[in-house]
This record gives structure tokens, C-alpha cells and sequence, in this order.
């Protein structure tokens, strides 16, 4: 006997067997069930999800030979005429195939004449968006005025395409993609019924390629079966998929907890030996910030992908939550934007490192506090708070003369930089600091830019610093305001030496030139 592809030996014979699509399921097997038949279906969505099986299904229930119902019986000669493709009464047809105005009209000059077999003549017509616009006018005048006997099942991935008049003549069902859990559940069914040995990790890397396509997600099981030699491993499925191994996600994962750098050149060099898609890399890791996101958020919550739920967990455990939520949106434009660059592996490799780059300052990647070390390798003005013999209260190093130097040393980003620059010191002493902050500008001082502050000043100096944020009417003095006046003074100057400059003064005297407005910048900005 020839072998049937799984895609063909494992297609759903009734309602029950079909994966997913539970709106379809019930609004078609109550119709059945309730008599309560329209004369055209839509069938919508993306390759593989179950549009013409569905359809085929509903075909059966219709003419199976003991009753129309949601529960066909299978075993009549209509049933199997159906799921062999032979049943006269249901008519197949591919637009792709057969766009031409006349195509449509020979098939449906027989529309008139009644059923050879069946109770009910069955139209399916696939990818019915091919249509051209007269073949489109020919069935819509069968649509408006349809026999007893006839039932249009349309099929397509494009319904757009379609016209409004069609469209308004028809029962429309959009069928969803599956879900990764559901196709690796179907998947683990079926190769228990066809004793196949398997790892679990393997059926998620078909599920994720698959992308929400019952299809092709068999497909690629057959595929892999054969590659594999009928033992369908992990290593096996990264091999022929192109994906990255685990164990280099591993390393990654740990390389980014660790602020590795080196480490994380060394697997990509190794990844571009290998030949990795790059992309689904990305992918891979979106996946998993996502599930450390949600492990943060909702502890309890199952959000289970096989071998990934390890590495999700230990980024969950050792990441704060900010630092998940800014990882996640590096990794989402550097997918976006990895095409755009000549080199995937080079284009990967700023991703993974600009995650580095942007963690907040003044902790580490868990989100706890770091003090300033006492080695040669720190700054000089840092050191001189914590030197003994040496040491300085706050109070003299955060009056108004050095509070914008301060506040550039704290090394601080973000919210947290605008909200010391707008802030001026009010009092100060060893351990305590109250800034004054403009009425007009509290709103900057939310609590996260409050915190990232505070554990900023507490790194610098070495101890624990309680922090206070007065808002003021008064006009102050803040480090926002030296730069903007500083920037103005710098502005100043180039103007003036451009319009002394003697070149500048030839070319006025010469051809009446004149500098134009806002054109002369210092030079950097």
C-alpha cells in the first residue's frame, strides 16, 4: 500500500476531530442540528488553518444518508464518497484555476437541475477572491435567487478581494490560526498513533514554524520524521528547520544576565558557522522575555512552550521587571529593522549588545543595589567620597555651585537624568537631600524617576541616602537651566566670530552675501 501523507490520513472526518475553530464548530453544528440552513457560506483565513475541510465536513452532514445533522455517520456510501472526492453531488471547484467568465457560467448552468444522489447539490469553490469581476456578476445572480436544492461553500484567504454583493449574500466565518499549545497537542497524538518516538521541544519548533497552520505543521512532521530517521529529537529539528539550538539560547540568556560581551561575540560567531536564521533567533527570544514578562507579572499564570520555560524562568528570577520590558522592545525593533543591515550576524550583534548598553545605571541587571567600588578603577571625585581621611558630607558636594556637575557624574539616563536636571538643592546634609522642583514640572517626578535617583546618589556616595522632592513656586536655579544658558552663551560666541571672520566680510563686501539665520551651530552640536 503507497503512503498517505499525514496532512491527507489525519484530515478531520466530522465536527469533533477538527483542532480549534470552536466558533465554526458550534454556529455550523447548531444550524444542522436546528435546521436552520443558509444557501451561502464564507469560509475565511490563512493557508492550512481548516477552510475546505470544514467546508467538506458541512457537505457530508448535509447529504449523509441517515438525516442532515451535525453528526454525520461516516459509514454510508455518501460519507465515504465525500472523504474519498468522488461524491457526484459535491462539486469542487478552484478559481485559481478557472477565472474566465465562462468557466463560472458552464458550472452553473446545471445549478438549476436537481441532485443525482444527495439532498442537497454542493458548490465548494476554493480560493474564490481569483475570480475575475464578470465571473464574480455571473454567480451573483445565482446568490441573489439560489434552488432549494443548492448550497454555495465559499472558500479564500483573501476576502477583501471580494465585493461587497457577495459578500452581503453570505454567511461569513473567519477561521482563526492555532494556537502553538493546540497544534503540538494534535501533533503528540498523532505520533503516539503512528509510534514514532519524539522530545517535546521538537513539536514546539514545528509548531512555531508552522505559525498557526495545522497543515503545514504536518507537513513539516512528515518532513522531519524522514529526516530524522523516525526518532524526531530537538537537535534533530534545529538542524533541518535552520533554528538556533538551545544550548546557544542558553548561552545568550546567560551572557546577557551576565553582562558577557565576549561571550555573546563568541556565540555568534559560532551561530554564523552554523548557518542560524538569525531572524528566528529574535523570535525565539522575544518568546521567552515575553514569558519572563508574564512569569514577573502573573506568577500562577500557564504559559507553557516546552524547553523554553527554563530559560524564561532564570530571566524572570534575575531580571527586574524594567529591564525585561526594555529587552523585549531592543529585541522587537532590532527583528524589525535586522533586513535592513548587510550583515544578519552583525545586525544581531548590535541588538544583543544595545541591550547591554541601555541597562539603568546605578544597579545591576536583578535590579539591586550597587555600590561604588574602591579600586584605582574608579574616578578620582568618586573615590573622594569614599577614601578614608577624606570623606565629605553631601551637604558640601550637592550645594547649587556643583549640583549639575553632581548630577552628570551620577551617570543617570531618562526620566530620572530630566528630573534631577530640573530639581535644585533645597538642603543637604550627610544623608538627606531635599530638592526644590518646579510646580510646573511635577509631573516628571514619577516614582520610578524618584527611585533610579535615589539609588543613584546612594551609589555614589556609598551609603544610604534618604531623597525628597518639594515642588516650588519659586523660581530656581537647575542644572537644566545652566546648560540651556550655557548652550545660548556658546551660540552667541560662533555668531559673533562668524560675522567677524574675514572671509565672511569679503564675501558681504564682494557679491552682498549674508549669513542666514539659525544656519551657524557650534561645532559637535
Amino acid at each position: 500500500m503507497s503512503y498517505q501523507a499525514l496532512a491527507r490520513k489525519w484530515r478531520p472526518g466530522n465536527f469533533a476531530e477538527v483542532v480549534g475553530q470552536v466558533h465554526v464548530v458550534k454556529a455550523l453544528s447548531n444550524a444542522l442540528d436546528q435546521q436552520r440552513l443558509h444557501h451561502a457560506y464564507l469560509f475565511t483565513g490563512t493557508r492550512g488553518v481548516g477552510k475546505t475541510t470544514l467546508a467538506r465536513i458541512f457537505a457530508k452532514c448535509l447529504n449523509c444518508e441517515k438525516g442532515a445533522s451535525a453528526k454525520p455517520c461516516g459509514a454510508c456510501s455518501a460519507c465515504q464518497e465525500i472523504d474519498e472526492g468522488r461524491y457526484i453531488d459535491l462539486i469542487e471547484v478552484d478559481a485559481a484555476s478557472r477565472t474566465k467568465v465562462e468557466d463560472t457560467r458552464e458550472l452553473l448552468d446545471n445549478v438549476q437541475y436537481s441532485p443525482t444522489r444527495g439532498h442537497f447539490k454542493v458548490y465548494l469553490i476554493d480560493e474564490v477572491h481569483m475570480l475575475s469581476g464578470h465571473s464574480f456578476n455571473a454567480l451573483l445572480k445565482t446568490l441573489e435567487e439560489p434552488p432549494p436544492h443548492v448550497k454555495f461553500l465559499l472558500a479564500t484567504t483573501d476576502p477583501q478581494k471580494l465585493p461587497m454583493t457577495v459578500l452581503s449574500r453570505c454567511l461569513q466565518f473567519n477561521l482563526k490560526k492555532l494556537p502553538e499549545d493546540a497544534v503540538v497537542q494534535q501533533l503528540e497524538m498523532i505520533m503516539q498513533a503512528e509510534n514514532v518516538p519524539f522530545e517535546r521541544p521538537a513539536l514546539y519548533s514545528i509548531a512555531r514554524v508552522a505559525d498557526g497552520s495545522m497543515r503545514d505543521a504536518l507537513s513539516l512532521l512528515d518532513q522531519a520524521i524522514a529526516y530524522s530517521k523516525e526518532n524526531v529529537t530537538d537537535s534533530a529539528m534545529h538542524e533541518m528547520l535552520g533554528t538556533v539550538p538551545r544550548e546557544y539560547m542558553q548561552k545568550l540568556v546567560q551572557a546577557l544576565i551576565d553582562e558577557n560581551a565576549a561571550e555573546i561575540m563568541q556565540c555568534s560567531h559560532e551561530l554564523a558557522q552554523l548557518s542560524a536564521d538569525f531572524g528566528s533567533l529574535l523570535d525565539d527570544m522575544i518568546d521567552i522575555l515575553h514569558q519572563a514578562a508574564i512569569s514577573q507579572a502573573v506568577p500562577d499564570a500557564t504559559h507553557s512552550t516546552g524547553s523554553d520555560d527554563a530559560l524564561a524562568g532564570k530571566l524572570s528570577k534575575r531580571l527586574s521587571p524594567e529591564d525585561v520590558q526594555l529587552f523585549y522592545q531592543i529585541a522587537l525593533v532590532g527583528r524589525r529593522d535586522l533586513y535592513l543591515h548587510t550583515s544578519q550576524q552583525s545586525a544581531l550583534e548590535m541588538t544583543l549588545l544595545r541591550m547591554l548598553a541601555f541597562r539603568p545605571a546605578g544597579q545591576d541587571l536583578a535590579g539591586q543595589e550597587v555600590r561604588a567600588p574602591r579600586n584605582d578603577t574608579v574616578p578620582r571625585d568618586v573615590q573622594d567620597s569614599t577614601e578614608p581621611g577624606a570623606e565629605k558630607t553631601i551637604g558640601e558636594l550637592v550645594k547649587n555651585g556643583s549640583w549639575p556637575e553632581l548630577v552628570e557624574k551620577l551617570g543617570i539616563q531618562g526620566a530620572a537624568h530630566s528630573l534631577a536636571s530640573s530639581c535644585s538643592v533645597k538642603t543637604a546634609t550627610r544623608d538627606r537631600v531635599v530638592l526644590n522642583l518646579a510646580k510646573q514640572h511635577e509631573g516628571i517626578a514619577i516614582p520610578n524617576a524618584r527611585r533610579k535617583l535615589q539609588e543613584a546618589l546612594q551609589a555614589y556616595f556609598n551609603r544610604d541616602v534618604e531623597l525628597e522632592i518639594e515642588p516650588t513656586d519659586q523660581d530656581i536655579d537647575t542644572p537644566a537651566k545652566k546648560k540651556t544658558r550655557a548652550m545660548e552663551e556658546r551660540q552667541s560666541l560662533v555668531e559673533k566670530q562668524v560675522e567677524e571672520d574675514e572671509v565672511v566680510k569679503a564675501f558681504r563686501s564682494s557679491f552682498g552675501a549674508e549669513v542666514v539665520a539659525g544656519s551657524v551651530k557650534p561645532i559637535g552640536e
